[in-house]
């Protein structure tokens, strides 16, 4: 009785050895952004881009679908992947070559681009982004969890660098915008 009682615990240690080595094809984060991460644009953002002394050029501009701003003088200027300040740097470049002097550009996120909800929740559908969001208010905003709804495991899909990312997560996870979160059904 003794030996197989140890032979029991031996297999428990081994499995959960075994299952801490393991890896994930893709992970998701459920915490804060780390602070090292910015904030990267892309298609749907709204920015508020002010040139200094330039009310002309000062305006909200949107990333379109294929990740760039128009703006008056300069054109398209590419804005996928990078920070509000990178973008800022990069019409300040722009300018600077034979339109102002010694321009001054400041950029900063107006509108976020929306998350989407699925699934069993009461009004699924796109939603405005706001810093800071998890998915219980995600629900909320969606109206809330039908009584079919498994709340204990959602589905997140994040796009990022590195590709796309799809993750079952707590409903304590903060979101970002672009997300996808799947509420499924349960069974019984």
């Amino acid at each position: 009785m003794r030996a197989s009682r140890w032979s029991l615990i031996a297999v428990v240690v081994t499995a959960l050895a075994l299952t801490g080595c393991m890896r994930t094809s893709a992970s998701v984060s459920t915490g804060y952004a780390p602070v090292d991460e910015p904030y990267r644009l892309d298609a749907g953002d709204r920015l508020r881009i002010v040139v200094y002394g330039q009310d002309g050029l000062t305006n909200t501009y949107a990333v379109g679908a294929s990740g760039s701003i128009i703006m008056p003088l300069i054109g398209s200027v590419p804005a996928r992947g990078l920070t509000p300040a990178e973008l800022a740097a990069a019409v300040t470049a722009r300018l600077k070559r034979g339109y102002l002097r010694e321009p001054y550009v400041a950029a900063e996120v107006e509108s976020y681009r929306p998350f989407f909800i699925l699934g069993e929740v009461a009004a699924p559908g796109q939603y405005p982004y706001v810093p800071n969001m998890t998915l219980e208010s995600a629900v909320a905003i969606a109206g809330g969890f039908t009584p079919r709804a498994q709340r204990n495991a959602i589905r997140l899909t994040r796009v990022g660098e590195g590709g796309t990312a799809q993750a079952v997560v707590p409903p304590g996870t903060f979101l970002k915008p672009g997300d996808t979160v799947v509420v499924a059904e349960r069974w019984f």
